[in-house]
C-alpha cells in the first residue's frame, strides 16, 4: 500500500498523494556536453546548469506543463562506461513521442545505436530500445492502438 501525505525530504517537504511514485531521473555521461547535444537534438530537452558543481538539470517540457512526465538531471559517469552488450546497470527511461520513425532517425544522426529494434506493444504502442552518446540505454514509445 502506497504511503501517502507529508514525506521528509533533505531540508524541505513534499507534499503528495502518493510517496512512491518515481519523481526524477538521472544520466551519468561521460562527456556531459555531447550527451547535452544529443538529447536536445533527438528529444527537444533543455539543459540549466546547477549552480557550481557538474550537475545540469534536464528540463523534459516547459515550466507548468500540464502534460504527463518527469524532469531529471545529468552528471558525469564516476566511472568507466559499461561494455556494450553487458547489459543496462541502471533503470531505464522511456519517452513518449508522436513519430518513432522519425526519432529513430534523429537518434542515429545524432550517434545514437539501435539497442533493440522496434516492436509492437499489441494494441497499445511501437516500442524500441537505443544506447545515447554516452553508452546509456533509452526507450522512445509511440501510442498506436493499430500496432501489432
Amino acid at each position: 500500500m502506497p504511503i501517502t501525505g507529508l514525506m521528509e525530504i533533505g531540508r524541505g517537504r513534499y507534499y503528495g498523494k502518493t510517496m512512491n511514485r518515481i519523481m526524477h531521473f538521472e544520466i551519468q555521461a561521460e562527456n556531459p556536453e555531447r550527451a547535452m547535444v544529443f538529447y536536445a537534438s533527438v528529444l527537444g530537452w533543455r539543459f540549466e546548469k546547477w549552480g557550481d558543481h557538474d550537475y545540469w538539470m534536464i528540463m523534459t517540457a516547459e515550466k507548468d506543463s500540464k502534460d504527463p512526465g518527469i524532469n531529471g538531471g545529468l552528471m558525469p559517469r564516476p566511472g568507466k562506461t559499461p561494455p556494450e552488450g553487458c547489459g543496462t546497470n541502471g533503470y531505464v527511461c522511456t519517452a513518449v513521442v508522436a513519430d518513432f520513425e522519425a526519432t529513430a532517425s534523429k537518434v542515429i544522426a545524432s550517434g545514437g545505436k539501435v539497442a533493440m529494434p522496434k516492436f509492437a506493444i499489441p494494441g497499445m504502442a511501437w516500442q524500441g530500445y537505443f544506447l545515447d552518446t554516452e553508452g546509456n540505454t533509452f526507450g522512445i514509445h509511440e501510442p498506436d492502438t493499430n500496432a501489432k
